[in-house]
């Protein structure tokens, strides 16, 4: 089967190409230009040229000083988890309110169920937060003893 003519042509143009090239190879031979610079890394990371002095003492590095995740959770500081506050609201009725807290300001919503005794609006109280469906809520509240 004959080749097309499209097909032809291609053929021509990559021995062209390759002829092409193997010049331009022999070329750079006969001239003795390099033709490629190697790059090496440095002690401090950074590409250089240079090659690098192989009596040079490497520091040594402990696996335990690379630190790659994040801290656990005991290397945190752990914040108390009872806050103070006072009642801002309470609605017995309907067995809700909201309570500021004294230090950050933050207002946190309570329900009766999580309530410890009887409160009312202005008692200063104590209690700790959970995630709640719209954000942090009060738990365990109790009438604040000095």
């Amino acid at each position: 089967m004959a080749d097309s003519f499209e097909k032809k042509e291609r053929e021509k143009k990559k021995a062209k190409k390759r002829k092409e090239k193997a010049l331009r190879k022999e070329q750079l031979r006969e001239s003795g230009e390099k033709t490629a610079e190697f790059m090496y890394m440095g002690a401090d990371g950074q590409l250089t040229t240079e090659k690098p002095d192989p009596t040079h003492v490497k520091e040594e590095i402990s696996l335990s000083d690379i630190h790659i995740s994040t801290p656990k959770k005991e290397d945190l500081e752990q914040e108390d988890p009872v806050k103070i506050g006072i009642v801002n609201h309470f609605n017995s009725d309907k067995g809700y309110g909201f309570i500021d807290q004294k230090e950050t300001g933050e207002s946190f919503f309570v329900h009766v169920n999580n309530i410890e005794g009887v409160i009312k609006e202005g008692n200063k109280v104590s209690f700790e937060t959970e995630k709640g469906p719209k954000g942090l809520v009060a738990v365990k509240v109790k009438l604040f003893v000095a």
